[in-house]
């Protein structure tokens, strides 16, 4: 059973027991979700979750293993959602316009990545990322004023597979206490493909392939050096990356059954990747799935915690002007600040740390 497990995790094991089981723990709660957490706030925020972790897997293989800073990842994202949602509009509700769709955005994604790859990556880092930057700006200009194709600002909606229909009941009894429907199987098929993508993910970056990648992150001219065309890996890398964002913005277009330029093009988007990249650890996979479940919740519960604690603090002056939901996002910032300066290497990269060196005294940064 652990040689199988450990295979399936392409031998890059946790190498922390308190990672390994939060990572346990994380599965185990996704898997079971739709039984722990029936509501409808509670089931987007997992599902949330699920799509961000392969988002900021696929990112990661670009900022982390291959150190190139890219601003176009929400357009593949986008492309995905739309690619999907403009073939059920055209085509009608079915597995067949899901897949034509996805296949159609995969294909762009392609192509366009590929584009940028061969073009960009020649030049310096910050130039590449300036150039992603006016590109998915102007992907998501166009996007807002094809409102015959795309739906405009105000997106498009369309009707899922039946079978993934809110109003579909395979079973006339509940089951375990839930009532088994469309919404249920959709989450569940979200679950499924992340997990598999997400383990393929890991087969990359533990390759060959993967190790020439991560020899171009830490010395690209070392690597040219010894004979690796470092322009085709970054360009494959990049073309990687965006096709795993691409499935992701077609998940979130299925569950959501909508999308638009803000659900899935907006530079907000990318921001928030970056961030649970830092956060999570840059370079570790398994950074994605911790860093997204904190993330997420925290963008999603954080405002009434503060709700609660308003209450408490009441009548304090400058307290209860801070602890008002309105500003939850300073709060969000203030977390993401502590997260950097206590875990400069991520959540991942701290545990790790701490589990290879136990013994290790803290210094002091100053040295004092």
């Amino acid at each position: 059973m652990l040689k199988l497990l450990d295979r399936l995790l392409s031998h890059d094991r946790p190498r922390s027991p308190w990672l390994a089981l939060a990572l346990v723990t994380i599965f185990v709660v996704l898997a079971f979700a739709p039984f722990l957490f029936p509501g409808a706030k509670s089931m987007s925020v997992v599902a949330k979750i699920l799509v961000f972790v392969l988002l900021v897997a696929s990112y990661d293989l670009l900022l982390g293993y291959t150190g190139i800073v890219s601003f176009a990842h929400t357009m593949f994202f986008g492309i995905g959602a739309y690619g999907v949602a403009i073939a059920s509009s055209g085509l009608g509700p079915g597995f067949t316009a899901v897949g034509i769709g996805l296949a159609a955005a995969l294909a762009l994604s392609t192509l366009l990545s590929l584009l940028v790859g061969l073009f960009s990556l020649r030049v310096k880092a910050i130039f590449f990322a300036m150039v992603t930057l006016a590109v998915a700006s102007a992907f998501q200009t166009l996007a807002s004023q094809f409102s015959d194709l795309t739906g405009g600002e105000d997106g498009m909606t369309f009707k899922p597979p039946p079978w993934l229909s809110p109003s579909f009941e395979p079973f006339e009894t509940e089951v375990l206490g839930l009532m088994i429907d469309g919404r249920t199987l959709t989450y569940w098929l979200l679950f499924a493909t992340v997990t598999v993508l997400f383990l393929v993910l890991l087969r990359i970056v533990n390759s060959p392939f993967g190790r020439v990648l991560q020899a171009i992150r830490e010395n690209d001219f070392r690597a040219e050096a010894i004979g690796f065309r470092t322009v085709a890996y970054r360009t494959a890398s990049n073309v990687l990356s965006a096709l795993f964002a691409t499935v992701a913005g077609a998940l979130l277009a299925l569950w959501l059954r909508y999308t638009g330029p803000d659900t899935t093009l907006s530079f907000e988007i990318m921001l928030d990747v970056l961030l649970i990249v830092v956060i999570g650890g840059m370079g570790t996979l398994y950074g994605a799935v911790v860093g997204s479940v904190l993330f997420v919740l925290a963008q999603a519960y954080l405002q009434d915690l503060l709700k609660l604690a308003g209450p408490a603090v009441q009548g304090v002056p400058v307290l209860e002007a801070l602890l008002t939901p309105d500003r939850w996002l300073l709060w969000l910032g203030v977390l993401f600040v502590l997260s950097v300066y206590h875990f400069p290497t991520g959540i991942v990269g701290r545990l790790r740390a701490r589990a290879m060196n136990p013994g290790r005294p803290r210094t002091n940064p100053h040295g004092s």
